[in-house]
């Protein structure tokens, strides 16, 4: 069996959450199993060693369980982008639309240097409003997105086209 499907043996699947109709792919299962946990960080690792970036870009949340992990894989720094007001020092931020309303992220001003290569990463990607987002946050100041990691893509949700021009690698798809 290969690492992929291994991998996706970890993932429970559960339905109807958070609202009916829903089938949300849960990982947490995958991040107390210590064999799949170092797999699925070697993994997305391998994908950027000849192409190592300068810093890894986590999401706010669960692009921390996996960002930092993956920066220390590469020998490279982690930078968090956060919701508002959670971050100590002077912010940039981009307000983006969801599907009912609009959120906002933010990440330091400092915190990107010009020219750097950026490795963005998260958990899932969806519909792709958040991750693009992130891309326009770290573009703004002057960094590089060298690519997306994601551990999860929901292909049958098409956020991969709202990162058109980006170099995006998901470890597990989901076609439906």
């Amino acid at each position: 069996m290969d690492h992929v499907e291994e991998l996706k043996k970890l993932i429970r699947e559960v339905p109807d959450f958070p609202k009916p109709g829903i089938l949300f792919y849960d990982i947490t299962t995958v991040l107390k199993d210590p064999h799949g946990l170092h797999k699925l960080i070697c993994d997305l690792a391998a994908h950027y060693e000849d192409q190592r970036p300068d810093v890894v870009v986590g999401i706010e949340a669960r692009g921390f369980v996996f960002g930092p992990a993956l920066a220390f894989r590469l020998g490279v720094g982690f930078v968090p982008v956060r919701k508002p007001k959670k971050l100590p020092a002077a912010t940039a931020s981009v307000t983006y639309d969801l599907e009912y309303g609009t959120d906002t992220l933010e990440i330091h001003k400092d915190a990107i240097q010009p020219g750097q290569k950026v490795l963005i990463s998260d958990d899932l990607l969806a519909t792709g409003g958040t991750a693009k987002a992130t891309v326009k946050l770290v573009e703004s100041l002057g960094g590089i997105v060298s690519g997306l990691a994601f551990v999860i893509e929901l292909e049958f949700l098409h956020g991969r086209e709202k990162l058109n021009g980006y170099e995006v690698f998901s470890l597990l798809k989901y076609p439906e």
